[in-house]
């Protein structure tokens, strides 16, 4: 006869996949293996930071929907990697929270580089060649607002986005007859 695991034994062997995903989820207040239930706030690795000191979630779940924060494309690089790692980010905290860019049904994107309509236009059509690598169709809902500055410093863009969990399984298009 084996002895019962202890319930914090139990706990940390819910716990192993989501720490070798290097996800961090909190449901309510407690760590959830599954983030079922609930408003699930979704901190992927390195995002602690966000959450800590800024008081804001990089994702939140609630039920099917994910609503991701804000990501800056900024650092080194060309405009076209920015813009990738920044895509990349979002995809890492959309799989982080269960979803993927293909249930991605809304898109904000705020365009730092907009001194007026031709500058932003001149920007949003170097911004468009790397988004149609990330949504090739299926293309979500999206605002694109031009904006003098954000908050991360030098960032060139930030992006939005909200996905909803099993959207991108079946996809339809309706146009006008």
């Amino acid at each position: 006869m084996h002895p019962k695991p202890s319930s914090r034994r139990l706990l940390l062997a819910s716990l192993l996949p989501l720490l070798a995903s290097g996800c961090v989820v909190v449901t309510d207040n407690t760590l959830s293996a599954n983030g079922s239930g609930g408003k699930t706030i979704v901190i992927p690795a390195g995002l602690d930071r966000a959450y800590d000191d800024y008081h804001y979630a990089p994702a939140v779940r609630v039920g099917d929907t994910v609503i991701v924060s804000g990501i800056p494309a900024g650092g080194e690089g060309s405009y076209e990697e920015q813009v990738r790692r920044m895509f990349e980010r979002a995809r890492k905290t959309l799989e982080a929270a269960g979803a993927k860019l293909s249930d991605v049904v809304e898109i904000n994107t705020f365009h730092a580089q907009a001194r007026d309509s031709a500058a932003f236009n001149t920007e949003f059509e170097r911004f468009l060649k790397v988004h149609k690598e990330y949504f090739p169709e299926g293309y979500p809902a999206w605002t694109a607002v031009g904006n003098t500055t954000l908050l991360a410093p030098g960032a060139v863009v930030e992006m939005r986005l909200v996905a909803v969990i099993g959207a991108g399984r079946s996809l339809r298009v309706k146009r006008p007859d």
